[in-house]
């Protein structure tokens, strides 16, 4: 099949890496795709992470941009009979409007959902789908309000495949110390992790500790560098950079746990993009109890408060039974979700539509 994929693209937000994971397993199933994104100027997310492949045409603006803008011609000329748009809401509704009629001459139409609620703006609203895709029933839950039942499908979000490293070479290789306990946060949702401060330094006494910091969000670094200056300099280590997945592993696999202490938006669902993107390094996740985490039971540890935080990180520090249920479980739940079998079900959907 030829498929058109219109959303984020090697950048480091939560779209991109559900439409990166989906978009190179069809290739890899033997699919043919185009992926119509956001020019390099006027993106969603924070940063690139990878240079574009020549199948990558960049196209159009965001919604906020001062000179909004969409390129039509791209999704005219080029071949496609089936058309996924991912994360609507921040596309340029309106734009991809006025040409829709062309794309669905020509195509099936998809709608892969990341929105956690019911959209305000009608915009949202004006395009005929063939089909709705959600990531579990919690969206389904809403989307039945505003969609057809029978059009609306549920496909889990894609995880990276199980490949566990080796710490010791990639402590070496990234300058760590060997023989440190090492917390990692890593990205914008590391600044969610900085309140936890003390909570880690509690186990300093009994587990030499390092807590590295690898992100360029500012609001992350400002917070970090000050417990760092006031209260943690032989504890913290900060890292200007946003790696790509393949550097992303490398601190994973050096690291004895990743902390993720996001809360929940209220009223909103939604999904932990990091958790689909990192488990498969076999580094546990030690997560707040949030929305973000909520399918994920039992494949990353959960804590409501800091006593049971520091029962998460006592758990991993001493590779207790516990540890040993989350990996297993993790190893598990990616397996049934790899990136893989979450594209076998895209495309089982796209002929399904097609007959």
């Amino acid at each position: 099949m030829q498929i058109g994929l219109m959303g984020a693209w090697n950048t480091d937000s939560g779209a991109s890496i559900h439409t990166e994971l989906v978009g190179r397993s069809l290739i890899e199933l033997g699919h043919k795709i185009v992926v119509f994104s956001f020019f390099k100027h006027s993106f969603h997310g924070t940063t690139f992470v990878s240079e574009d492949e020549d199948y990558v045409t960049r196209c159009f603006t965001v919604p906020s941009d001062k000179n909004p803008q969409l390129l039509a011609t791209p999704f005219l000329r080029n071949d496609y009979e089936i058309f996924v748009v991912e994360d609507l809401g921040m596309l340029l509704q309106d734009h991809l409007g006025k040409i829709f009629h062309w794309i669905k001459r020509k195509a099936k139409t998809i709608n892969v959902i990341h929105d956690g609620d019911l959209k305000e703006d009608p915009s949202f609203y004006q395009f005929d789908w063939d089909a709705i895709v959600c990531f579990d029933k919690r969206y389904y839950d809403f989307l039945k309000f505003a969609y057809p039942e029978e059009i609306i499908h549920i496909i889990p979000h894609p995880c990276l495949p199980w490949r566990p490293g080796d710490k010791e070479k990639s402590r070496k290789e990234l300058g760590l110390p060997p023989d440190k306990k090492i917390v990692l946060l890593f990205g914008p949702a590391s600044e969610h992790g900085a309140d936890k401060y003390n909570i880690i330094k509690e186990f300093k006494s009994d587990y030499p500790t390092l807590i590295l910091i690898v992100t360029k969000h500012e609001g992350s670094l400002k917070k970090w560098r000050e417990i760092k200056h006031e209260r943690g300099r032989d504890m913290i280590e900060i890292r200007e950079e946003t790696p790509s997945i393949e550097g992303l592993y490398e601190y994973l696999y050096a690291s004895d746990l990743l902390l993720y202490n996001k809360p929940s938006n209220p009223g909103i669902v939604t999904v932990a993009s990091t958790a689909f993107q990192c488990l498969g390094s076999g580094c546990p996740m030690v997560t707040f109890k949030s929305s973000f985490v909520e399918t994920l039971n039992g494949a990353v540890y959960k804590y409501e408060n800091n006593e049971e935080l520091r029962a998460c990180i006592a758990s991993v520090f001493e590779k207790d039974r516990k540890y040993e249920e989350i990996i297993k479980n993790a190893e598990a739940y990616i397996e049934k979700n790899s990136a893989i079998n979450v594209a076998k079900r895209f495309v089982k959907l796209f002929e399904s539509l097609r007959r």
